[in-house]
């Protein structure tokens, strides 16, 4: 694990020790959302409809293109969902809740250990490379947008078949 870039992600916690014992005992830490950063919850299938593909080896670059930040991968939790995390305070203006849900102050996320970029499990898509390596904003909506246009165009498709 890079050291400076573990060290940023568990002083999200209030006892960073604590993370780094649970990275250590679980592979997955539950940070506190909303002061270090926050996460955009993503469904799979919007992500997959944006990029064009279901393949991990084919969304990982995609989202890093389209993305640029950290991005974690958990199939337990809320079904297939991707977490693209992102500043803090973005939550506060985030108008996608009905697609994509700003997670923030007063949620905990489960953060896997930098070395954990591979299924099984909760994983990273794109880890840290950095200190504050999150993504824009306006490149999720982009792609969220990209993903329901592609979702329509498909649904009216299969509707013009029947």
């Amino acid at each position: 694990m890079d050291r400076a870039v573990g060290e940023w992600l568990a002083r999200a916690h209030p006892a960073p020790e604590r993370a780094r014992a649970e990275w250590s005992s679980q592979g997955v830490a539950l940070l506190p959302l909303g002061v270090r950063f926050a996460a955009v919850r993503m469904p799979a299938a919007v992500v997959h409809a944006a990029v064009g593909s279901r393949d991990l080896d084919d969304v990982a670059p995609a989202l890093g293109r389209a993305l640029g930040g950290s991005i974690i991968y958990d199939r337990r939790a809320m079904g297939e969902t991707y977490y693209a995390l992102i500043q803090a305070h973005a939550g506060l203006v985030w108008a996608y809740d009905d697609v994509a849900t700003c997670l923030g102050q007063g949620v905990y996320l489960g953060v896997p250990r930098l070395d954990q970029q591979q299924p099984p499990g909760t994983y990273w898509v794109i880890p840290p490379r950095y200190e504050g390596d999150l993504c824009a904003p306006r490149s999720i909506i982009a792609l969220i947008e990209a993903g329901q246009a592609r979702q329509r165009a498909a649904s009216e498709r299969e509707g013009s078949h029947r």
